[in-house]
This record gives C-alpha cells, structure tokens and sequence, in this order.
C-alpha cells in the first residue's frame, strides 16, 4: 500500500472494477461493525480484500461513548490522527472503505476523511460487490504521518444547533433510522422512542438499490426532493449514533446536492437528554 496523488479518485463512489484496477495506489479500509454485537474483527480475519486493514469503529472512529455525546461521539483529532497513522491512512493516502452493509457503517470513516479534505471514497456495494478471492492474513502496514486537525464546525452539527436549526426555516433534518424508529416503535436500542420533532423521515436503506449498490443520481435527487431537499437547502443528517445517517449524506453528494451536515451525538444523545422534546408518529411533528 502506498500513498497516492490526490484527484485519483473518480467521485465519492467507486466501483470494484475501479479498485481492483488501482489496488495497489490505494489504501483499503475494511469498516464492518455490527449493531447485533458480532465481531467486525472476526468477520475480516475470516475473509477480506486482500490487503485491507481493519478499521474499528468503537476504537478508530468514536471516543468515548456518554449520554450527552452518544454512543459513538468523534474521537479527539490527536486520537484519530494516531488511528489513521497506524493504518497508514496519512495525510494525502487514498483511502477506499467498505463493510457488507451497503455503506452504513464504512460511510463514518468516508464522512469523517472528507470532512478533513483527505481522498477517499466508498466501495459501492461493499464487499459483496468485490468477486476475486478474499484474504485472511493482515498486510504488512506501512505507519504513515497524519495530521491532528480539528473537525471542521461546517461538516458537523451539536445538539444545541440542532436544536435551532429544526425550527428554521430552509432546513431540513434527515432521520436516517427504519421508519419503525422514527415513529417511535419500541424497541433495545434508543434511549427514548420517536424522533426529534420536526425532523422528516429518510432512513438510509432507501438509498440502496435491492443489490446493496447506491441509487442513481436522479433517483436518489427525487426521492430527497420529496423530503424537502434541493440544491442549496440546508440539510443536518443524524440516525441512531452517527453512523449510519453518513449514507444519507453520501448518497446526497451524489445527487448534487451536497454537502449536509453530520448530527454526531443523534439520537443516542438526544434521546437520552429528557429535557429535548419528542415526536411520534409518521409525521415530523
């Protein structure tokens, strides 16, 4: 693996035909996490594309987790600068992320690279899309020197600014969880049931084809035009933690109509804030 010149890259996306063509100019990242508690490490060791490293979301990409930051709150800059080091994802290194869930989960590291300005892209349609053999040994990683920046306010949105910004005329905010969530079904993962008022439901499955690939640009332009969103309209992203609403900023990239803003803490910290209202229902609220 080894660091690339930037504009390598042919969009936010790319394809495995692309990848498997610049394999050795990039740096890979496998990003699979899962919400059930399996372990994303054993799922890379059993099989991945040759060369990746392994990119832990609890430990690489989230600080500690608390209920006023949530469950999986940005890590301090030096923090992750010291992660990305020791993967060799440095300072201009092109880096590809991919899980096995359309993007849900490798979309925090995409998000979190592009708010820094560094190359990166995403894997459409994950690891399913990759057909040459896997691997199950780690590559030898290279440690590469990455800077230690804060996180650029324009990219990422606190809950106090969410707070306003749901009342405000011109913005709109995007609820990337299942629609049984955002009405407020009970269920074991948030800490309250139903979704912040006047937030629109946009859950990130919908960006995804039944193949597990990304919608196309004027599909995916219709779909957030529905919820309110055209060029220039303001747009905060959030779902349970501050993972998976990443897709919905992708996937609005893509469409033109980019870039929104990430909520980090979402619902994991709204929800467990009982002095923050609360919507049910199908309707924003």
């Amino acid at each position: 693996m080894s660091p690339t010149r930037r504009g390598l890259l042919p969009g936010p996306l790319v394809s495995s035909d692309w990848l498997r063509s610049n394999l050795d100019e990039v740096v890979v990242a496998d990003v699979r996490w899962y919400l059930d508690g399996r372990s994303g490490r054993a799922a890379y060791e059993a099989g991945h594309i040759p060369g990746a490293v392994f990119v832990d979301l609890d430990a690489d990409l989230s600080g500690p987790p608390s209920a006023a930051g949530g469950r999986h709150p940005l890590p301090s800059p030096e923090d992750f600068a010291a992660a990305s080091a020791a993967l060799g994802m440095g300072d201009g290194c092109t880096v590809v992320a991919y899980d096995d869930a359309g993007g849900t989960v490798a979309g925090r590291l995409w998000w979190m690279r592009r708010a820094l300005r560094e190359p990166v892209a995403l894997l459409d349609g994950g690891l399913a899309a990759w057909s040459e053999p896997l691997s199950s040994e780690y590559p030898a990683v290279t440690p590469a020197h990455a800077s230690a920046r804060p996180w650029p306010a324009a990219a990422f949105a606190s809950i106090e600014e969410v707070d306003e910004l749901r009342r405000a005329a011109g913005t709109v905010l995007l609820d990337a969880r299942s629609p049984e969530r955002y009405r407020g079904q009970p269920n074991d993962i948030d800490p309250r049931f139903g979704h912040i008022p006047g937030a629109v439901s946009a859950p990130c499955a919908a960006n995804l084809t039944a193949a597990g690939r990304l919608r196309g640009a004027e599909e995916l332009r219709a779909m957030y035009a529905a919820a309110g969103v055209e060029r220039g309209t303001e747009v905060v992203a959030y779902c349970g933690s501050g993972v998976s609403a990443n897709l919905d900023l992708l996937a609005l990239e893509v469409a033109g109509l980019g870039p929104g803003r990430l909520f980090v803490g979402s619902w994991s910290a709204w929800g467990a804030d009982e002095d923050r209202p609360v919507a049910t229902g199908a309707a924003p609220g």
